[in-house]
């Protein structure tokens, strides 16, 4: 059986990043972003539900995939479902991977054997969790999903909107 959290909107807080400023002029070659089978089937989903609406599939980001995957790591670890853990919240924890942005959303769910379509179907299924999805305002997405020794498995997909330059 599958655990939702209610889905968590963070608009623009209160929150500040220093910005870096390096003496190299070369620009650095990003990483390309590998995704799990199950990672891509969620974001796969994900921007068919957004499709429906006529709104523009989300953009998979690598800082905020790894925001997602640790905040799933923990969770699992933790046996916990919450988005605050450690006293981080999401903005925090996109702040702490160097992310700029501008708003934030996340939703969270814990399950055994579902599958990705099947947490698809519990976060559409949820107001909260459906207007994370649905936000035209939010552009970029990150995913994770982490299982504990016991067996349960815990998704993350952190929506943002990173600021504009």
């Amino acid at each position: 059986m599958a655990r939702l959290f209610v889905g968590l909107s963070v608009l623009p807080l209160l929150a500040f990043s220093l910005a870096a400023f390096g003496d190299d002029p070369k620009p650095k070659a990003e990483p390309k972003l590998e995704m799990s089978k199950e990672e891509k089937a969620l974001l796969e989903l994900t921007n068919k539900e957004r499709a429906k609406e006529k709104l523009p599939p989300l953009e998979a980001n690598e800082l905020l995939f790894k925001a997602a995957r640790a905040h799933s790591a923990n969770m699992a670890k933790q046996r916990e479902l919450n988005h605050v853990l450690d006293g981080k919240n999401p903005g925090t924890r996109l702040d702490d991977v160097g992310y700029d942005w501008m708003e934030v959303g996340e939703n969270i769910a814990q399950a055994t054997d579902e599958t990705a379509a099947d947490i698809i179907k519990l976060w559409m299924g949820s107001e909260l969790h459906r207007a994370n999805i649905m936000n035209k305002d939010l552009r970029q997405v990150g995913i994770g999903i982490a299982k504990n020794a016991k067996g349960e498995v815990y998704y993350t997909q952190d929506f943002a909107t990173p600021k504009k330059k």
